[in-house]
């Protein structure tokens, strides 16, 4: 029997629909509206949050965002029957990590994750979890007396030694890189040197818009060095105008006044008379007047 590809293609919905329970279909349809609805889709991963957070955070982002939550399987169903409606959309399944929910918007990319990363609280690390980032303990003197610390602190990677009778941390060390796991002894160690590496609150790993995905690592803007290359630009382009004379709305008075300075320190060196330096001339006449005078009494 020959398979056609429109018979495939049947076989292949059936069995795509097949997937989803009854109870799980309406999920799916509300994710494709959703889809259709914002322009802005946002992956978070909410692994490690608490249900009190996670209902503050909802009711705060209530008049701006809406959030759903599903399991990976549903939400790649979902994926697959708006990803030719909404270009590009599937580029944000890798990026359902942890325990994924999608964020639907259509407040500002950047606003949005400045929004989440202020509502986060840190937290001590437990063993078993993700390191969201690498964990360092830094160097310097800590309160713990001499003793079997100092081992354990080995164990995990740190170098430690005594310091006015003190246990001290000799350099920075990386105790867990971004995405590793953390082990028992390495949570414990933390938790007693006060270090609460964890965030609670909702991670945002990518967003979609407009067939684009933006990772967290370009909509982590630091606003004051933002601002302060903005002015470094603007400071570097006007020194440059100035230095080749292109005359704008910002440069022209300043040409105008170096021009005119310019023009005057060629005049009196090459003593041409003119009004703006007759005054200039005289004295300049004067002084060495007074020079040949001075060198004629000697």
């Amino acid at each position: 029997m020959t398979v056609t590809n429109s018979t495939k293609t049947a076989t292949k919905k059936t069995y795509e629909t097949a997937k989803v329970p009854p109870k799980k279909d309406a999920a799916v349809k509300k994710f494709v509206k959703l889809f259709k609805t914002y322009p802005i889709v946002a992956a978070l991963n909410m692994e490690n949050l608490p249900a009190r957070q996670l209902q503050i955070m909802r009711a705060s982002l209530r008049d701006s965002c809406e959030m759903f939550m599903a399991k990976r399987r549903v939400m790649k169903i979902a994926f697959e029957q708006i990803k030719n409606d909404v270009k590009g959309i599937e580029l944000l399944v890798p990026h359902l990590k942890g325990m994924p929910a999608l964020l639907f918007t259509s407040q500002n990319p950047f606003k949005l994750y400045k929004t989440l990363e202020k509502s986060k609280s840190s937290a001590p690390a437990k063993a078993g979890q993700t390191a969201p980032k690498d964990i360092v303990v830094k160097a310097g003197t800590t309160n713990f007396a001499p003793g079997p610390i100092i081992g354990e602190l080995g164990q995990i990677g740190v170098k430690a030694g005594i310091e006015n009778g003190k246990v001290s941390i000799k350099q920075d060390s990386v105790v867990v890189k971004e995405g590793g796991v953390i082990n028992d002894k390495v949570a414990a160690l933390l938790t007693r040197l006060g270090i609460e590496p964890m965030e609670i609150g909702l991670t945002l790993t990518a967003l979609y818009e407009k067939g684009m995905i933006y990772t967290k690592d370009v909509l982590a803007v630091d606003e004051k060095e933002y601002v302060q290359k903005i002015t470094d630009a603007s400071t570097s382009s006007f020194n440059l105008a100035i230095e080749i004379a292109y005359p704008c709305k910002d440069t022209i008075e300043l040409l105008v006044q170096k021009t005119f300075n310019d023009s005057k320190a060629v005049a009196l060196e090459a003593n041409i008379m003119a009004d703006a330096i007759v005054g200039d001339l005289l004295a300049k006449a004067e002084r060495e007047a007074m020079s040949v005078k001075a060198e004629a009494k000697q």
